[in-house]
């Protein structure tokens, strides 16, 4: 069984499902059109800029390469989370640049070197894909964990100053505030476990099979992605919130976050 080509021509018609939402955009003045515009652009342009990228990486097959191309994904993703957790008054950049760097590449080494036991562990073919999932799908749960960690100290303001008052530490005050960041950070892949097989085909497991694998092979690597996914949520989010919860409380154990 071989792949349907896609050619300029199918590339073409596909723009059909984007000139039906800009329609419903305008009918309905959702104010879509130049953003579902652009999003097409970017598209076309950035897929197309990875295929090429891909080649080239796979045929010189250097670590130094493969790394560098995992370097650009952790920093765009860092820029990415960034931007979605609007929070400007506690620095947490680095603790979360160091908290993506530790479990996405944790994570992909050991399910490229021990769980498919790729020979080398940074093969391209492998790594790139693997790890790009890990740290496209973890992104998220760490901006969603920081943004319930932030809203949550910001909601919850009065009752830990006053365990604070009390004799608490910030670790005493914000262990049920910690803990619902956590949660919420890791939920998303939970559910994702609960639907995947039944409710929706995930897009990796789509992929192989459209190029010809055998459905049994594409599931058998679909359940290590769904494992590894819940694996880098936990680790990630777990890390990141331990370590900015210390950067939202002073020296005095005094909430450093500013009241709305």
């Amino acid at each position: 069984m071989y792949p349907v080509e896609i050619g300029p021509l199918q590339l073409a018609l596909g723009l059909l499902f984007v000139l039906l939402a800009q329609g419903l955009s305008l009918v309905y003045k959702l104010g879509l059109v130049r953003d579902l515009a652009v999003g097409t652009l970017r598209t076309f342009a950035q897929l197309l800029l990875m295929g090429y990228v891909l080649r080239v990486v796979f045929e010189v097959n250097l670590m130094a390469v493969t790394l560098g191309v995992f370097a650009v994904m952790l920093v765009t993703a860092v820029h990415t989370v960034r931007g979605r957790v609007k929070e400007r008054s506690v620095p947490f950049v680095l603790p979360l640049g160091f908290s993506m760097l530790l479990s996405y590449l944790t994570v992909s080494v050991l399910v490229t070197s021990v769980v498919l036991q790729a020979r080398p562990w940074w093969n391209p073919v492998y790594f790139i894909p693997l790890s790009g999932m890990v740290v496209g799908n973890s992104m998220t749960a760490m901006a969603v964990a920081l943004d319930r960690l932030f809203s949550s100290l910001r909601a919850r303001r009065n009752e830990v100053e006053m365990m604070l008052s009390l004799g608490a530490d910030y670790r005493e005050a914000s262990s049920d505030i910690t803990r619902e960041a956590v949660r919420a950070g890791m939920i998303p892949s939970i559910t994702s476990m609960m639907g995947v097989g039944l409710v929706f085909i995930p897009g990796m497991m789509t992929g192989q099979i459209l190029s010809g694998t055998d459905p049994m092979l594409a599931i058998r690597y679909q359940i290590v992605v769904m494992l590894m996914l819940v694996g880098s949520t936990a680790i990630g989010s777990t890390l990141t919130v331990l370590l900015v919860r210390r950067r939202c409380f002073g020296k005095g154990q005094q909430l450093l976050l500013p009241p709305l």
